[in-house]
């Protein structure tokens, strides 16, 4: 038996690959994979920094940037073959695109009871926005502003929307995300409208435009917190006017460690099993924006990291 992957083999440019019979701890029969918009474009256009070249690696990618690279760390499926506890149980694993895949044990995490296969895609998303929000440090009763409504941002807005008492509002250019924030639970606001005087601001819209909105909805020595990431793209940021008398401040979250005041305590598999745990609440399935046969994606993964309407894109694999 061979397997099939997904290779990204030029800018603009992925094919469908024969790779090896998996072998392994653990053999997983993939389910379903998810595209992850945002970093998978800057892949896909050859646009990580050489100087992010080794941090920017998925954990079990293979081939080296810019390519060819078999990229992607969203995947669930069943496991065929692996440890008694986990062989016919359904996990999460940090996996590129591929239809049958191996990885050691301990980076197969089970599914909690209830939480469905083509949601749990959803995970390395959520693990990243709760991140996020430790890093945001929001709390009960702020007013908290989420400035692009993407996945990571709709999800960092779901979690501060359980804090009791918060007042969180997503904003994005697009108004049929409102339709989105209200499923999440949360207000909607186009960038004109977006409220003034917040706690806490997270910007996760990657383009300079929103990051000015982002500033703008700060409160008096507020933080912002960027979630973005903008590959080799220079960003032009409003330091000056009242940035300064403002005593704003930026602080930059990335989801590769875990936010600092709980990593003493969390490692990154427990904040993995957090993030599925999260996932079990229906209201998530807000954020599958579509889906594709596997045996399709050479042809379409190119449209839908171009789609600006695409959330979380689900691959399908049977």
């Amino acid at each position: 038996m061979t397997a099939r992957a997904l290779w990204i083999i030029g800018a603009g440019r992925a094919e469908l690959r024969d790779e090896p019979d998996p072998a392994g701890e653990t053999v997983v029969a993939t389910a379903f994979s998810a595209i992850s918009r945002g970093t998978e474009a800057l892949v896909f256009a050859g646009r990580v920094p050489e100087s992010e070249w080794s941090r920017m690696r998925a954990p079990l990618q293979a081939g080296a940037f810019p390519f060819p690279v078999k990229y992607g760390y969203a995947a669930v499926g069943r496991v065929t073959e692996g440890p008694a506890e986990l062989l016919g149980r359904d996990v999460f694993a940090l996996h590129p695109h591929q239809d049958r895949f191996a990885a050691p044990a301990a980076m197969c995490v089970p599914l909690p009871e209830g939480l469905p296969q083509g949601r749990a895609v959803l995970a390395a998303n959520m693990e990243t926005a709760l991140n996020v929000v430790w890093d945001a440090g929001a709390g009960p009763c702020d007013r908290i502003a989420v400035v692009g409504a993407g996945v990571v941002g709709a999800l960092a807005g779901w979690l501060c929307g359980r804090l009791p008492g918060a007042d969180v509002t997503l904003v994005d250019v697009d108004p049929a995300r409102a339709a989105l924030a209200n499923a999440l639970g949360c207000r909607f606001a186009a960038p004109v409208d977006a409220p003034e005087g917040c706690d806490v601001v997270i910007h996760a819209s990657a383009n300079a435009a929103g990051l000015a909105t982002a500033f703008a909805a700060a409160g008096e020595e507020a933080a912002v917190i960027e979630a973005s990431w903008y590959g080799d793209g220079a960003v032009a940021t409003v330091l000056g006017a009242a940035f300064h008398s403002r005593r704003l401040r930026l602080i930059s979250s990335q989801v590769g460690q875990v936010a600092p005041g709980r990593r003493p305590r969390w490692s990154h598999r427990r904040r993995l099993v957090a993030a599925l745990d999260l996932l079990r609440d229906p209201a998530l399935d807000a954020l599958i924006s579509g889906e594709t046969a596997f045996a399709d994606m050479a042809t379409e993964y190119g449209a839908i990291l171009d789609d600006p309407a695409t959330l979380c894109h689900r691959i399908r694999y049977a």
